[in-house]
């Protein structure tokens, strides 16, 4: 299997050599295009200067000055159209030209066999070492008309720069790879070192932290991984610790309800003994059907992604509608309601929103002391959205239990027996009903002073 690492490397090595045949071959296209003609024009200036010098010099002394000239970097050849040619300079690996090229340059047709030199694939023209590769002229020595073609000798004019440049080539491409292999094992680290914590978070090793320090895309993923993880962790530890608090809930009625069972089976109770246990027992059975019905609504509410069945409703009625369904409760603790609500027409589940409500306010009666104040008001003057405020003068939560009040399971600080019953899922259904209704949810609450929770509810 390969890894990542040689993944990375094979395809930069790939993007180079890709790179290297793209460059030569748009250089090649440009050296067709333009510099073709352009060393085609140049030799030709050089080689009518050589005809004007020629014009008045003897064959002995212009067979000298075609071996001055060739020492300076070019390979001529001078044909006398009979079959009778010479070559000075260094020797062409291609000595083939046509006779009838030889004849029509001593007509005095100029030969431009640079510029008209066939297009070839990997091919400079300009380099290759071919007569047909050069420029022919009509030259006159002592009376009589030649044939001469000059080229530039690439290896004496160009040899060094072929060699500096084929080394530069070279080097930058070695030393490309050897840096790519280098810079890929620190690009690959931190995927290395991601592979290693998702390992353990299989593992369920949740604990992690990533030593990886950067201000980039990486870095920006170690912080969210990191994130991910501390989630992932504060979740397992509150599912053990559901676990633990469901069994407890769970084992304390099912003990009373058993016990009270076996007394019920004595014959020397009371009947008002007997409506006593009994009472107990249904108390105890309906703490039981609370808990596994938060669950499953819990549970079918994370399936959601939109309010089902949305109806038009006037909300300051459903308000006092829980109200009254509390009664019992609030007048039990001798604790003042105070309500004041305007009407004002939502769209959303009816059912769900009313769940919302029952929470919040059976909250705020639990938490409140005998004699307490609880008090609900709204907020219609915005024109997007209706703020619903249920404010208690209870015994107040924490900065701490507020920052995960609304978590699945979560309990506040046991120390002050805030949790006083319950499984901890009250809050987090009302979150996610409020969430699916686009609206959101506040606390503001102070210690042994009280809390406030803020619900916005956008008219749909």
């Amino acid at each position: 299997m390969r890894t990542l690492y040689v993944r990375f490397v094979m395809i930069t090595i790939c993007i180079m050599i890709l790179s290297s045949v793209l460059t030569f071959l748009l250089s090649n296209v440009f050296y067709h295009a333009y510099l073709k003609p352009y060393n085609d024009q140049k030799v030709t200036i050089m080689i009518q200067h050589v005809q004007q010098y020629i014009a008045v010099l003897s064959y002995q002394e212009a067979t000298s000055y075609f071996q001055n000239v060739a020492a300076l970097g070019y390979q001529l050849y001078i044909n006398d159209g009979e079959g009778n040619g010479h070559f000075y300079g260094s020797p062409l690996r291609g000595k083939y030209i046509s006779s009838s090229v030889i004849h029509n340059v001593q007509s005095g047709t100029i030969y431009h066999g640079i510029e008209q030199r066939p297009h070839q694939l990997f091919v400079t023209g300009f380099f290759e070492d071919h007569l047909m590769n050069s420029i022919g002229i009509p030259v006159t020595i002592e009376g009589k008309t030649y044939a001469l073609f000059m080229r530039p000798d690439i290896e004496k004019q160009f040899w060094e720069m072929r060699i500096f440049f084929s080394l530069l080539l070279g080097g930058t491409i070695m030393f490309s790879m050897v840096f790519v292999t280098i810079s890929t094992r620190y690009v690959v680290k931190p995927i290395r070192i991601f592979t290693r914590a998702t390992r353990k978070i299989a593992e369920g090793q949740y604990n992690i932290q990533l030593d990886v320090h950067r201000k980039d895309e990486i870095g920006t993923l170690a912080q969210h991984f990191s994130k991910m993880a501390e989630s992932l962790n504060r979740l397992e530890q509150m599912r053990q610790e559901f676990v633990s608090n469901v069994s407890h809930e769970i084992q304390s009625p099912l003990t009373s309800i058993q016990g009270y069972a076996q007394v019920l089976r004595s014959q020397q109770l009371s009947p008002e003994q007997r409506t006593h246990y009994l009472s107990i027992i249904e108390e105890e059975s309906r703490r039981m059907s609370l808990l596994s019905k938060q669950m499953l609504t819990l549970a079918a509410l994370d399936k959601e992604e939109s309010i089902t069945d949305p109806q038009s409703f006037d909300i300051a009625e459903q308000l006092q509608q829980v109200v009254k369904a509390t009664e019992w409760q609030w007048r039990e603790k001798d604790l003042a309601i105070e309500i004041d609500v305007e009407s004002a027409f939502i769209t959303g589940n009816k059912d769900l929103l009313h769940q919302v409500w029952t929470n919040l306010i059976t909250n705020s009666i639990k938490f409140t002391e005998l004699g307490g104040t609880i008090s609900i008001h709204t907020d219609t003057s915005h024109h997007s959205y209706i703020c619903i405020m249920i404010e208690d003068t209870g015994i107040g939560i924490s900065e701490e239990d507020i920052k995960r009040i609304f978590e699945p399971y979560y309990k506040g600080d046991k120390s002050r027996n805030r949790e006083r019953g319950g499984s901890g899922l009250g809050l987090a259904i009302t979150k996610k009903i409020i969430t699916l209704h686009g609206g959101t949810i506040d606390v503001a609450s102070q210690l042994g002073i009280g809390a406030q929770f803020s619900v916005k509810i956008p008219f749909l």
